[in-house]
């Protein structure tokens, strides 16, 4: 008798909404399949790696004409509560099973040509791994918090005696206040259990050493895993599988470690829960927070949502009950939140005037007001943090005579200006989207004009014009840009952090998280450049950061001392965002927003999808869109409870050469959003391969909740 084949069903990292049948050769690969085994699969004229999801004895298709499985990694099976999370986020955000799961996997583990030569990488990690060990700092026991953090601390360990049960907890705190020492103690808790895992998520890359320093302090003997895209692909396939095979304790990563396989997991904190950088903006465009929340809820374990400027959604469900809410309101060594000080930059006396003392000779870049408490701060010997949200040196080259600007020749924005030394040895003019550098013209290329003059300002810039008005202080330019070189960012924050320097002019990446020492000043410039945008979470976006970048001032005073200053230049310091920050009201602005958006039915009192559309033509995109539209009117899906709105272009409509369109589906009722979206992707799979329209030849996707319109 002829024994049954062993059939199994495996995914590949492909926009294919099936899975494909394989005969597995049980002899040849040395054991019986299992579902989430990690395999090698001929596929079309090459060779793929997959996941198998099913396992079976037949196959709708003809035994004989099944390819067999060629190879198997060495690697444990994915565990069943990680499938359902992969299943979960693969229906919710409508992509398909393979090419959500196969982008977890490191490409140290994709490179089946490589798994015999693994354990001869992980055994030589582990010898190298001692001498690159980190300095540990930060440690701050349970005795030596202060009330308000032992008090939080308590309400947290009464929720951990509840085992096995979801448990949401928002813990908000003023900036400065000493949330991470207590989560932290809280997890040792936790980690008595020698077998336990926790996941301790940052939104971005440069937060982790500060972080990894402190973890370390606290679990000097606990193995930990970092993980995210600035590790090299060897360290993170290596901490990838001490994860997944429990060996690792802490798991400490951006986004992408929320999903991550963990088969000991017993808590997760998502530190700074309300930054935008938590949602995915490729691939499958999940949101981390999202998920990590739903993995709690699945796995029955208590996750710790940590904020001073908590996101509306989680702040509502915690004023609601949804979410237990504990609160820090005061700074860990007692010191006073920053004086708010807004520059209306309208008002000629902020300005300099030319017989001013310390006027420039140019037209300067800060006010007079800002300038006098920058050299007060220096006299002061403390430091000085100035934000701007826009790298390199101006964001636009203009000819005077023709009005020439330089417009990117690939993308519907302009190419910004970077300094010699910054993209490379000389000038050159980059596109911030799809990557083009040139080098910068001597002379206008419409006219000839060599009188180009540079239109608005950024970090280098600012830095220029700052060591000109100081040319005694030490300046420190922080961006993407500078962090290229030398030991990146990690070696500027410690220098800032030594107090070799005086003036630190920075982007977005100064302003989150850091626990700078000798803050005195902190000063955002052209605010208004984020507050006035389509994007209606415009507003809330503005009010957190400004909060995180004021608490960098003053973290390290005594009750009797000042907490820092920060200044804002705007045009419009009677908007909300400002007044309420100049009370430190973080609750009555987000009472305020929530107000707004439930009278305009805007997220979260209504849920919302994008569908985007690009190709060679605007008007195809466009048009692809309305017939889309029109098939799901054809067809009831257009109701009092779900919108589509007309498709229009998006904010950047052309990148890299694509025309690129959007169509918003909106609806108050998540479970009529989510079957609409589920018919969306069935109609439009019949006529495409992959998700590329076989008839317009226009490529398709279907993004849930997005966080900018």
């Amino acid at each position: 008798m002829t024994p049954h084949p062993i059939v199994v069903q495996i995914v590949i990292d492909k926009p294919l909404a099936q899975g494909f049948d394989y005969l597995w050769d049980a002899e040849k690969l040395g054991k019986l399949p299992e579902i989430g085994n990690v395999v090698e699969v001929p596929f079309s004229r090459g060779k793929e790696i997959g996941l198998v999801i099913k396992v079976s004895n037949h196959s709708d298709y003809e035994i004989e004409k099944l390819k067999s499985v060629e190879r198997l990694a060495p690697l444990p099976a994915f565990d069943p509560a990680l499938l359902r999370l992969m299943n979960f986020a693969s229906q919710y955000y409508i992509h398909a099973l393979g090419e959500t799961i196969l982008p977890v996997i490191p490409q140290m583990w994709k490179k089946a040509d490589n798994w015999e030569k693994i354990p001869e990488k992980l055994e030589s990690a582990q010898k190298s791994k001692k001498k690159l060990d980190v300095l540990a700092e930060g440690l701050i026991t349970q005795e030596q918090l202060n009330p308000s953090q032992k008090n939080a601390l308590q309400e947290l360990l009464a929720s951990h005696e509840k085992e096995n049960q979801f448990r949401a907890i928002l813990l908000q705190g003023q900036t400065g206040s000493g949330k991470t020492a207590v989560f932290l103690n809280w997890l040792a808790s936790i980690l008595h259990d020698e077998s336990a895992q926790v996941l301790l998520l940052v939104p971005e890359i440069n937060l982790t050493p500060q972080l990894e320093r402190r973890v370390k302090a606290y679990f000097p003997d606990k193995k930990m895993a970092v993980l995210h895209s600035g590790v090299s692909e060897k360290k993170r396939g290596v901490a990838w599988y001490e994860a997944m095979t429990g060996k690792a304790k802490i798991i400490l990563g951006t986004r992408l470690a929320a999903l991550t396989l963990m088969p000991n997991l017993r808590a997760i904190v998502v530190d700074e829960e309300h930054d935008p950088s938590y949602k995915q903006q490729d691939g499958t465009r999940y949101s981390a927070r999202d998920l990590a929340i739903w993995r709690a809820h699945d796995q029955k374990i208590p996750i710790l949502l940590s904020s001073a400027t908590p996101s509306l959604e989680t702040w509502l469900a915690a004023q609601s009950g949804r979410y237990e809410y504990i609160r820090l309101d005061q700074r860990a060594q007692g010191a006073s939140l920053p004086s708010v000080h807004l520059i209306n930059t309208r008002d000629p006396q902020n300005q300099f005037s030319p017989g001013d003392v310390g006027a420039t000779k140019e037209k300067s870049l800060i006010s007079k007001t800002l300038a006098n408490a920058i050299t007060k701060t220096l006299a002061e010997k403390k430091q000085s943090l100035i934000l701007i949200n826009r790298r390199g040196y101006a964001p636009v080259l203009s000819c005077s005579a023709c009005n020439w600007l330089s417009k990117c020749a690939q993308c519907s924005t302009y190419t910004v200006m970077h300094k010699a030394g910054a993209l490379g040895k000389r000038s050159v003019l980059s596109c911030h989207h799809c990557g083009l550098a040139k080098p910068v013209p001597q002379f206008c290329p419409d006219c000839g004009n060599a009188d180009l003059k540079t239109l608005g300002h950024g970090t280098q810039k600012l830095e220029d014009a700052i060591e000109d008005m100081w040319p005694q202080a030490r300046v420190l330019r922080v961006d993407t840009d500078s962090s290229r070189k030398s030991k990146g960012a990690e070696a500027l924050f410690q220098e800032i952090h030594n107090g070799n320097v005086d003036i630190v002019v920075g982007t977005q990446m100064i302003a989150k998280g850091h626990d700078y020492q000798n803050i005195g000043l902190v000063a955002v410039l052209d605010a208004d450049s984020r507050l006035y945008s389509a994007d209606f979470r415009a507003a809330e976006r503005l009010f957190a950061q400004l909060v995180q970048v004021a608490g960098r001032a003053g973290r390290s005073g005594s009750s009797s001392d000042a907490g820092g200053d920060i200044y804002i230049e705007t045009q419009y310091p009677e908007s909300p965002v400002f007044q309420y920050l100049l009370r430190h009201d973080i609750d009555g602005f987000l009472a305020f927003t929530a107000s707004e958006r439930e009278e305009a039915k805007l997220p979260p009192y209504s849920y919302q999808a994008l569908i985007h559309a690009e190709g060679k033509s605007l008007d195809k995109a466009i048009q692809f869109l309305n017939e889309l539209k029109a098939r799901m009117r054809s067809k009831g899906m257009l109701t009092k409870e779900l919108k589509a709105y007309d498709p229009v272009p998006k904010p950047v409509m052309r990148v890299a050469g694509s025309e690129r369109a959007q169509l918003l589906i909106e609806s108050a009722n998540r479970k009529t959003l989510q079957e609409a979206l589920e018919m969306i992707d069935q109609d439009l799979r019949q006529d495409s391969t992959g998700r590329i329209s076989k008839t317009s030849r226009i490529r398709w996707l279907v993004e849930r909740d997005p966080i900018s319109i």
